[in-house]
């Protein structure tokens, strides 16, 4: 290992001097920090970073000799982290400065302890699937992919939009409610979790369907195997509804197919034996906690 990518989105008196630290440990490491190029710009004027410092633009570079990829801020910051991944194989480090960090869930605490088990490969690959979206018109270009998940919004709109969705080409169900989301196994702690979906350890390989304030009480979340594609359209008395992919949103037209399938490529994500689902999952939501106690 030698090339270390770091991605983060904002530099503050509160933080600067951790990524000072961060710098200093990779390169006492003996590798070379390669830095997101806004993300170099912003350390440059407020710690004074050396301007000649190695940096990345695009998802390009990462397949060009960049070995490991840290991704220094909450899960939001993880996600625009794998996009520059997408299929170079290059694994990623989550450190968390954010609040609740189910992706990234190292502390800043850990992250010479957390460096330094790179270093001895004290680790373990974590592998993460990621679903695709593809629509006629394309709207997200290079970008149409998602690791936790697409979600159909009704849009400047009180009433309820009908989601028809398909399984495998064959007709699955017409979701009356304010959406549906569409989600990856580490998605299921997202948006999906908010609308009452299941949560999924990752390394199954499935996708989950989660309505959002369904009409009919008789609908439930599903997992459906990943293997199966998925086709939505959407109806209702507006002529646009909203897509997002991770967030990222576009309008999208009154019957417009959206297809939906597994990326033919999977993100390796680093963990530690002390730093497993388990333990997150169990630690994030506290369950097992009296507070009586």
């Amino acid at each position: 290992m030698k090339n270390i990518a770091i991605y983060a989105r904002k530099v503050t008196k509160q933080n600067s001097a951790m990524f000072v630290e961060l710098l200093a440990i990779i390169r006492d490491l003996g590798w070379t920090p390669i830095l997101c190029s806004d993300l170099k710009e912003q350390l440059i004027r407020k710690v004074g970073i050396a301007e000649n410092t190695e940096e990345f633009k695009t998802h390009h570079d990462f397949k060009n000799g960049i070995d490991l990829a840290v991704s220094v801020g909450g899960d939001g910051t993880f996600i625009q982290t794998v996009k520059f991944i997408r299929d170079s194989n290059v694994p990623i480090l989550g450190v968390n400065t954010g609040r609740l960090g189910f992706l990234a869930n190292i502390s800043t605490e850990n992250l010479l302890q957390a460096l330094e088990s790179v270093k001895k490969k004290e680790f373990v690959y974590q592998e993460r699937s990621l679903i695709r979206v593809e629509m006629e018109n394309n709207p997200y270009g290079e970008d149409n992919i998602a690791l936790n998940e697409i979600t159909i919004h009704k849009k400047d709109t009180a009433s309820m939009i009908t989601v028809h969705a398909s399984l495998d080409n064959r007709y699955l169900n017409s979701y009356w409610a304010d959406g549906l989301i569409v989600s990856t196994p580490t998605g299921s702690t997202a948006y999906n979790l908010s609308c009452g979906g299941p949560i999924v350890t990752p390394g199954c390989q499935v996708h989950i369907l989660t309505p959002i304030a369904p009409h009919n009480l008789n609908v439930r979340p599903m997992v459906v195997p990943d293997h199966f594609d998925i086709s939505l359209s959407v109806e209702g008395r507006e002529r646009r509804f909203l897509m997002s992919l991770d967030g990222i949103p576009h309008s999208i037209r009154q019957g417009e197919i959206i297809k939906v399938k597994k990326a033919e490529f999977l993100v390796n994500v680093i963990k530690f034996e002390d730093n497993n689902f388990l333990d997150t999952i169990r630690n994030k939501m506290m369950w097992g906690i009296d507070k009586r106690n």
